[in-house]
């Protein structure tokens, strides 16, 4: 009863929203599955199927806690997204894909030795620890989209709460947590090279998003003077 009225209540776009979106993350889990095995050369890495499982289950979780609106959000067609924003994204997925290419890669040549149980599960630990930061900086902000951009049309307002006390983008915080602890779960250290560049080219992103928001959004600014800082508590 509770699924049928729920199921109600929620208009014919963002159900459409909603199923896109379900069906761009399964697609891209698929794909990363497919690029992981294919350049490991093989199905039988225990580690890799580890990563995959741990991918399902953070994205299984998520669809039941996230807010429609938020999920319809990330699925839906974005206007005014900010020039930059289209440059950056593209390239973060480069270095963002090749860390799944390499990581299976060190896995076919040995590349890397093999690592102690202790660094995988560290790994997981951190992966997780990443992926529910992003989470909760997800649920405390109904705006958080995978573009950069103003959402007049939702009425945007600032998010502080949750996380956004602490610091003003800890959804980049978890992403690059999480980023940098893939290559210890799969067990590759050449990995660490594409991840560090990816983590490196969130941070120029948090640098221009920060300064769009500050020119754009109302209220941003002294959300920014009440929460010095934008990653890192002390520091940056």
């Amino acid at each position: 009863m509770v699924t049928q009225k729920l199921h109600n209540t929620i208009s014919p776009d963002t159900r459409q929203n909603i199923q896109k979106r379900l069906l761009q993350i399964s697609a891209s889990l698929i794909f990363i599955a497919i690029v992981l095995f294919v350049s490991a050369g093989s199905f039988r890495w225990l580690y890799g199927w580890l990563y995959i499982a741990a991918s399902i289950m953070i994205l299984a979780v998520n669809a039941i806690v996230f807010p429609a609106e938020l999920i319809s959000e990330r699925g839906r067609k974005k206007e005014n997204v900010e020039k930059w924003d289209k440059v950056m994204s593209g390239l973060i997925t480069i270095p963002w894909l090749a860390l799944f290419i390499v990581a299976g890669l060190d896995i076919r040549f040995g590349w890397t030795s093999e690592w102690a149980v202790w660094v995988h599960v560290a790994g997981l630990a951190f992966f997780f620890l990443g992926n529910a930061l992003v989470s909760w900086s997800m649920i405390s902000n109904l705006y958080f989209s995978t573009a950069v951009r103003i959402q007049y049309d939702r009425g945007h307002t600032v998010a502080s709460g949750g996380p956004y006390r602490f610091v003003r983008h800890p959804g980049y915080v978890g992403m690059i947590i999480f980023n940098l602890a893939t290559p210890f779960l799969l067990g590759s250290a050449w990995a660490l090279m594409p991840a560090g560049l990816t983590s490196a080219l969130f941070i120029v992103r948090t640098h221009l998003e920060d300064n769009t928001l500050k020119e754009k959004l109302e209220g941003y600014r002294e959300y920014a003077e009440r929460v010095k800082h934008r990653l890192v508590p002390g520091i940056w």
